[in-house]
């Protein structure tokens, strides 16, 4: 824990929500299992390993004198989350949890709900991905695959996307998708399609074709997308959907499957596409292995293809 303790003392507050501390990067020896993440005004305490209840008030204790020091005039929100596998449990140790919980990054607002199972309803670190499509999304027709929350889809059209297509099986969280576009003022611009990409080709394709893609799947989730199988397949149907000069994101969060496996599908599947670069993960993400790390791989599809 003293690796834990020790990074809390340089911690700092500001108003958009973020990683604090990244055990599973490996850098912090004996807290590979803990996380800490900042959605305001709640601090998020995450361990990949059962903690005793010594070690659970050691945290908590921890995280009760670093917030006295940065924010003593607020009363301490702290909720805990043991997750291994299928398995999760989720406690509010202190304070409380808002409700509706909204949370902003860079200057995009979204709805998160920490009690309820592993997914919050934004992966603070596809930060750097939402931001390069708000960047370059300006006049474009964006294509979101496994879109979830629609987080890319906000960031796109705060971009000045003309279009986005959002699609995923979950309804659910398309529904919060739709939330979150109301919530950043966006009432038109985006189309939300609850249904499986596996079976939609021909509905995406008459709606395209797409100056931006972005493909982020799940890396294992039975039913949905297996990324060891099913990668590969829908690799070698983007290249149809791609504009000429269209642009693509291919992101990948399975530390067992490295950067080479991905760009080999690619390779494989659809040699029109050109490899151009990997985008940085945010900051607090550091790892000390990059292919263990989150992958985000930007792709083009050139003009002469």
């Amino acid at each position: 824990m003293q690796s834990f303790i020790q990074a809390l003392a340089t911690i700092e507050l500001g108003s958009d929500a973020v990683r604090l501390f990244h055990g599973r990067g490996g850098y912090y020896a004996g807290c590979e299992h803990l996380c800490l993440d900042w959605f305001a005004p709640v601090l998020l305490l995450t361990s990949f390993t059962p903690l005793e209840e010594s070690d659970l008030a050691v945290c908590q204790q921890a995280i009760t004198e670093r917030w006295q020091v940065i924010c003593p005039d607020n009363p301490l929100n702290l909720v805990y989350q043991y997750r291994s596998g299928g398995e999760t449990h989720t406690q509010l140790l202190q304070g409380e949890v808002p409700e509706p919980h909204v949370v902003s990054e860079n200057g995009a607002q979204f709805h998160v709900h920490l009690m309820r199972g592993q997914n919050h309803g934004l992966f603070l670190d596809m930060a750097n991905g939402r931001e390069w499509v708000r960047a370059n999304a300006r006049y474009k027709k964006v294509l979101n695959l496994f879109a979830y929350t629609c987080g890319f889809s906000v960031a796109a059209l705060q971009g000045g996307a003309d279009e986005v297509v959002n699609i995923d099986m979950n309804k659910g969280a398309l529904s919060i998708g739709k939330q979150n576009h109301l919530l950043n003022g966006f009432s038109a611009g985006a189309r939300f399609l609850p249904h499986d990409i596996f079976k939609s080709w021909g509905k995406l394709k008459k709606l395209g074709p797409y100056d931006i893609i972005v493909a982020d799947p799940p890396s294992n989730q039975k039913g949905s997308f297996v990324a060891t199988k099913d990668y590969v397949r829908l690799i070698r149907r983007l290249p149809e959907l791609l504009a000429q000069n269209g642009e693509l994101l291919l992101c990948l969060n399975a530390p067992e499957l490295d950067t080479a496996f991905l760009r080999q599908q690619v390779a494989d599947a659809a040699p029109t596409l050109e490899y151009i670069t990997r985008l940085d993960n945010p900051p607090a993400f550091i790892d000390v292995s990059q292919d263990k790390s989150l992958k985000v791989l930007r792709y083009c599809r050139s003009a002469s293809v």
